[in-house]
This record gives structure tokens, sequence and C-alpha cells, in this order.
């Protein structure tokens, strides 16, 4: 995933919880800031719109996402650190700047504030990088030990325990969070891992493209043994058994569309039933070994995965099962050890999956360092120092006015029956909105942090953060938890919770701009509050209720016509063809599609209603309507590498940014009115064959 959380592709400190909410990912890249001259910012500042961006070659009603971003796109470059560049991603650059400031003044000074001093001493720990080589892989030394004690298939279950405590990837992830079917609970959860690549189509494919990514992966495995002290005929012997490992848990593996199921992944245990159903691994020595041993029951997310590891853990030779997790925990750590395990570990995910040509300077790896794992403790001081309360309240009252174009937008869909619109409006009229920072911060007192052990500050840090959740089984659901940093330039929507959450991070220009007109701040920020309100009744969202539990409130008739609506909406986004031969994935993005399309149509909704009966200005040459699209598209500017693109995808729910803009505005009428589209134009489509869902 995407946003406050690791990626977990062959290396790198994991969370479990990737996948689990229904995050609305906006911002998949970084960029510098506005190079705007000040007489333009000014102009800016009225309307909104970033005319030096516009490309007027384009026709807007043939292609909006290039009219809009034209003079971008041909004017910018990805920089060589980068997989991916987006020009409203200029926040993240901006964040990342902010929190460096911070953290570099917590490491010069010698604070007498414990939290201060925490990150002051975590971010001067990485920027040791002269300890990292002299160190080498001495701070690995008593986790390698401890693989090496590998005997039993007890050793072998606790030692998977303990690897998740640290952060370490192994077949399966372990976590802890809201039960979805009784939301008044914390429950224990169990979903398919152990991959070292992103996905199981890397293993399986016989793509050209594929077959080469598994032969620079063999040769990272290789690699990276051979650093650790591995002789290289070993570290060969070695490496096919773990690519063959991780190739037949890929068999096993459900497909990125199968995960997205929420009520197929829901598949309640209690311990004596699945120890029963999986005799081959030992439940009690892994929840031992992960310092969670009172589970009373199990969600197993898939399966037949489970079923299938049980089959591995009983046909696998424990040898085999060493090499894998040394070299698992040698990936996890590799980011932080000596350059060697530094280059390698970035050819790989960052050059061959991604396309990235050089390494990210220390110093932003190191604000990553801390974000990662002390993100929440970070956030509190960048909000202090960067956040405006008076945003707070606006974008509060844009929430608000967002929830009445709902409410109204329900009961006009001519195709929804009362007794589902009753319930709809239940649910929305449910619906909480946190914005900015939490109300309550989390207690940081139990992290050990040390200036001179960086391995160890990551252990302790990753060890806490799980213990922390843990820890909830048996209490009471915390509603005040964000599962965002306050300065990630994002927005989710958790349907537990049912929740919409915007950090303070993304509530600056161009999502939100306290001195533009409300056009371009309804079309950006409001079709982002949109689109997270949207997720509570997209294809997955739509089956919890109000209270964030599983349950069923459709009529058949409603829920069939969704289910056809629906699947119209991925049969366009599955025409579109970003890389010869690759495709968008319709299913798998359909969530975030249907989220798109209804966020933009009550974005709009709610912009109108904020008129009144006032007429907008005419600006920059532009009706109020116009820059209400224009906003929502130009905040969508971006470039990707192809191997990033590629990657996506196969892995990302959301779709390239291009057709989040045209394959958005093909279905919305305002567009179609404000631009006079007419048949022949390719973003125009009759009212009978547009899509509406919400």
């Amino acid at each position: 995933m995407l946003a406050p959380f690791t990626t977990a592709y062959a290396g790198g400190i994991v969370n479990p919880k990737i996948g689990w909410l229904n995050f609305s990912l906006f911002l998949l890249g970084a960029c510098s800031a506005d190079p705007t001259p000040d007489a333009a910012k000014d102009a800016r500042s009225r309307s909104g719109v970033l005319a030096q961006h516009i490309d007027r070659a384009q026709r807007p009603q043939d292609d909006f996402y290039r009219y809009v971003n034209g003079g971008w796109l041909a004017n910018v470059e990805i920089p060589a650190d980068k997989s991916n560049y987006g020009a409203f991603t200029m926040l993240s650059d901006r964040a990342e700047a902010d929190l460096r400031a911070i953290l570099e003044e917590a490491a010069r000074a010698a604070e007498s504030d414990a939290d201060r001093r925490r990150i002051g001493d975590f971010y001067a720990s990485f920027l040791d990088e002269g300890a990292a080589e002299t160190l080498g892989i001495r701070p690995l030394e008593t986790e390698l030990k401890r693989i090496a004690a590998i005997h039993t298939p007890r050793d072998l279950a606790a030692a998977m325990g303990h690897l998740q405590r640290i952060g370490v990837q192994q077949p399966i992830a372990y976590f802890v969070n809201v039960d979805r079917r009784q939301s008044t609970a914390y429950i224990s959860y169990l979903r398919q891992a152990g991959l070292g690549m992103p996905d199981r189509d890397y293993y399986l494919s016989d793509d050209p493209k594929m077959r080469d990514v598994r032969a620079r992966y063999r040769q990272y495995v290789s690699e990276l043994l051979v650093a650790a002290g591995v002789s290289a005929g070993d570290a060969s012997v070695a490496t096919d058994r773990i690519v063959a490992l991780e190739t037949r848990l890929a068999q096993a593996h459900w497909t990125r569309v199968q995960n997205r199921d929420q009520l197929k992944t829901y598949n309640k245990y209690e311990m004596r039933d699945l120890q029963a159903w999986t005799p081959s691994i030992d439940w009690r020595a892994f929840l031992a070994g992960a310092a969670s041993p009172n589970v009373a029951a199990m969600v197993v997310a898939q399966p037949s995965f489970l079923k299938e590891l049980d089959a591995v853990v009983e046909q696998t030779p424990l040898t085999h099962w060493r090499e894998y997790l040394r070299y698992k925990l040698l990936s996890a750590y590799a980011p932080y050890l000596s350059r060697r395990f530094v280059d390698l570990h970035f050819e790989f995910t960052g050059r061959t999956l991604s396309g990235a040509a050089e390494l990210r300077p220390r110093w932003k790896r190191g604000v990553a360092v801390v974000e990662d794992h002390a993100g929440e403790l970070l956030g509190k001081l960048y909000v202090q120092r960067h956040f405006s309360e008076d945003a707070k309240r606006r974008v509060q009252a844009l929430v608000a006015n967002l929830r009445l174009a709902y409410a109204a937008g329900i009961e006009q869909l001519e195709w929804m029956s009362p007794a589902t619109k009753k319930q709809a409006q239940l649910k929305l009229s449910k619906f909480t909105a946190k914005i900015g920072y939490p109300d309550k911060w989390r207690d940081w007192s139990a992290l050990q942090i040390r200036r001179d052990d960086l391995i160890g500050n990551v252990m302790r840090a990753s060890i806490v953060d799980f213990d922390r959740d843990v820890a909830k089984l048996g209490q009471p659901v915390d509603r005040t938890e964000w599962h965002m940093t306050p300065q990630t330039v994002n927005a989710y929507y958790n349907p537990p919770g049912n929740e919409v959450v915007f950090p303070a991070a993304i509530l600056q220009p161009p999502f939100f701009d306290p001195h533009a007109d409300d056009a371009i701040n309804y079309g950006a920020i409001g079709s982002v509050v949109g689109h997270e309100l949207s997720h509570g009744f997209d294809d997955q969202g739509r089956h919890y209720d109000g209270d964030g539990n599983l349950k069923d409130w459709w009529t058949a008739d409603d829920d069939r016509e969704f289910r056809r609506r629906a699947t119209a909406l991925a049969q366009q986004y599955s025409a579109y063809s970003p890389l010869p031969e690759q495709h968008v994935n319709g299913e798998l993005t359909l969530g975030e599609n249907i989220a798109d399309l209804g966020g933009v149509a009550m974005a709009h909704r709610a912009y109108l209603l904020s008129l009144g009966q006032k007429k907008p200005p005419l600006l920059d040459g532009y009706s109020g309507v116009q820059r209400f699209f224009i906003g929502w598209a130009q905040v969508w500017a971006r470039k990707y590498r192809d191997d990033e693109l590629r990657k996506r995808l196969l892995t990302d729910p959301h779709s390239p940014s291009e057709y989040r803009v045209n394959g958005v505005l093909l279905n919305q009428p305002a567009f179609a009115k404000a631009f006079a589209l007419k048949p022949g134009d390719r973003l125009y489509a009759p009212s009978a064959q547009q899509i509406k869902i919400w």
C-alpha cells in the first residue's frame, strides 16, 4: 500500500494491516514547490486555476486531463530518485522538508523533552552512515542466531510469530483490529503474505518482462546472502529453494480482486478449530512468539491459502525454512545496514520494480524511517508548527455541505427503492469526519531510542507498535485512533469506524486554497471529501451498515441493479490501456472508480448548494462550473516510469491519473453541459450510456 504504511515487496519493515482499510490514495509521488511567479500566484489566488499548465492545443472536449495539465506534463521530468511525479504532490515534498527541519533541530539540541529527544536521536542514528559501515550485519546477529536455532516445527511457528513483532515478512501476517462483524470489539486477523515481489503474477506470469524481473529477483536474493557471508555456491542453492518456496506460496495466493471482497475475506475460527484444521502450524507457539497468547479466535482472510501453507510447512524441510527466514530478515533490514546492503535493496526494489534511477538522499530516507516508526509522534510537532485551525473550520463546513449534497443525491436516485434509500440515509447520518489531527495523541513512553543503535531503534519501534495493537484485545474500541499521520498528504475511509479522515497536510493548495474561489476548492478538496464519503457506498463499503458492521441492508432488486451499474463501470475502465498489452483492471480499481465518480458528482452538487441564489463570477475566462472541473483535473497531473506503472496496473486499486479525470468526466452530465460537448467529441457519451451510481 501506499500512504502511511511501508511496502513489503522484497524488503523493508512491513505492516500487516496493509489493504485492510479502503484507503483513497491521492498522493503517489512527490514534486517540488510550484515555481509560479508572484504575479501569477496573485491571479491564482482569485481563480485557483493553474493557467500556466493549460495546453490550449488540446480540446477540453476530447482530453480534459491533457487540456488542464498538458503544459506541466510537457515541461516536468521525473526526478532521478522517484518512480513517479505528480504536480499536486509538491505537498509531500513540502511536508518532508518541514519534517526534516523538525528532526534536524531535535537531533542538534540536547532536548529536555523526552519525545523530541526520541525523534532527534532516531533521526541521528540513521544519519550516522559511518556507524552502519563499521557495524556491518552485527546488529542482526541475535536474530540470525534465533533463526539458525529453528530445529522443530514448534520453533518455526514461534520464530514466525516473533518476526511479526519486529516487522519481518513471513508467510502469514497477524494483526489485531476492529471486528468487521462486531465493530464494538477487537479481534485477531490472519492474512496471506510471504512474497518478496509485489504480486503473485510476478512469479507466475509468462510475460517476458516478468521473466526478466524474476531473474533479477534471484540475483538480488543471492547477492544479499553473499553480502551476509554466505558462500556463492551455498547462496545459489539457497536462492533456488527460497524462490521455489515463494512461488508455491504465490500459487496459493488469492488475487488482488479476490482480496477486495469484504465478505469472502471474513472467516472466523475458534483457536481450537483453527489448530485442528491446520495441524502442521503450531498456533500456540506462533502466538507466544508474537507475544499474543490470549487469543480466542482468528479471522482468516484467505482460508485456502492457509490450508496450503499448512501443507507447505509439513512438506518443506526446516533447512529450507531457515534459509527463507534468514533472507527475509536481511531484506527487511537491508535499508538500515551498510552501503552494500542498501545498494542491493535499491537496485531491486527501486530500480527494477519501479524504474527509479537514483537512491534517495540519506536525509530523505532518514525522515522516512522516523515517519514509518514514530510518525504520530513526529506529526504532533508538525501540527504545532504547520497546521491552520482556520483551514480545519472551513473544511468542516465543506464536509457538512457535502453531507447535505449526498443526502439529496440519495433521495433523487431513480434506480433505488425507498427501503434501501432509508438505510443509506441512516448510514450517511452516522458518518464521522476527522480533520487535521487526532483528538488524543498516543503515548510513546515505552519507546526506547538510542542514538548509536539504528537497527535496535527500528526493532524496538516495531515491537512497541505491534504490542500496542495486540493489547487492544478485550478492550473497548478506541474511536479516536487514526490510521494515518497528520503529515500524510492523503485521506481515507475506514469501514468499521464509518469515518472519513483528512490529515492536516492535505488541507493546502492545490487541494484547499483559502485564497481561491470556492469553485476550485469544491472541485479539489470537495471531490476528495465526496470520494471518501462514496467509499462508504462503493462495491465493498456498501456491505457495512452505519455502525460499521458487515450487514446486508439492500433489497434484492437494488442489489442486482447496483451490481449491473458497477459491472458497466468496471468494463469501461478495463478498456483503458496505459501501456502496450496492459489494461487497467476494472475489477481491481472498481471501488476507487466508484468513489471518484460519486465524489465528483456530489462535490458538484455541494458547490451549487454553496452558491445559493448567487451567480459565480467569470474568472480567467472560465465559469464557476468549468473551474470546478478544472479543480478536480489539475490535482491529478502525474508522470510515471513504465516499470512503476506496470507494477501499479497489477497491484494498485487506483486507476492511473489520466483515467481518474477523463474516465470520470465521461459520465458527468454537468461536465458535458459546462464544456458544450456534442456527438463526435471523445469525452461525449449519450445520457443513456453515462454510468451513474451515486
